[in-house]
């Protein structure tokens, strides 16, 4: 499988994904809780799951910055962003194992087509006025 090549909104961060079957090896979904939403600035957060040992930093290691919090589930996260556009690149937490969570835009625009969304969390908190997206699994909350 070609790489999936991302990084930062202003270019100082590129990173390369390199998964040999993305349908099996990643999962995106959503996910409506209030830090997300809060993280973000959008009315979802959108993250795919991968193994850590498929993620090269290409460029931009001394731009890269973490951002320690709590999430909806009091799970202890490191958000890593970009120090120079403030751009967001992933999450790992206390449970993630040997896995990380790249933000889903943060991917140029063709690698994001073979990583599509599979799920929702938290949709008890989806805003009112957004709609359940059909094919997807949906989970209230995520428990510990």
């Amino acid at each position: 499988m070609p790489p999936l090549p991302g990084g930062c909104y202003c270019g100082a961060i590129r990173y390369t994904i390199t998964l040999s079957d993305p349908a099996t090896e990643a999962r995106t979904s959503l996910c409506h809780c209030g830090a997300c939403k809060r993280f973000t600035g959008g009315n979802y957060g959108i993250t795919t799951k991968i193994p850590r040992a498929a993620f090269a930093l290409d460029r931009g290691r001394s731009s890269v910055r973490v951002h320690e919090a709590r999430n909806a589930s009091g799970v202890r996260l490191h958000r890593e962003f970009c120090g120079t556009c403030g751009g967001s690149l992933l999450e790992y937490g206390e449970n993630a194992g040997d896995n990380i969570y790249v933000f889903y835009g943060t991917m140029d625009d063709h690698a994001r087509g073979q990583v599509e969304p599979k799920g929702e969390f938290f949709c008890k908190l989806r805003d009112p006025w957004m709609p359940e997206i059909e094919g997807l699994f949906h989970k209230d909350e995520i428990k510990n």
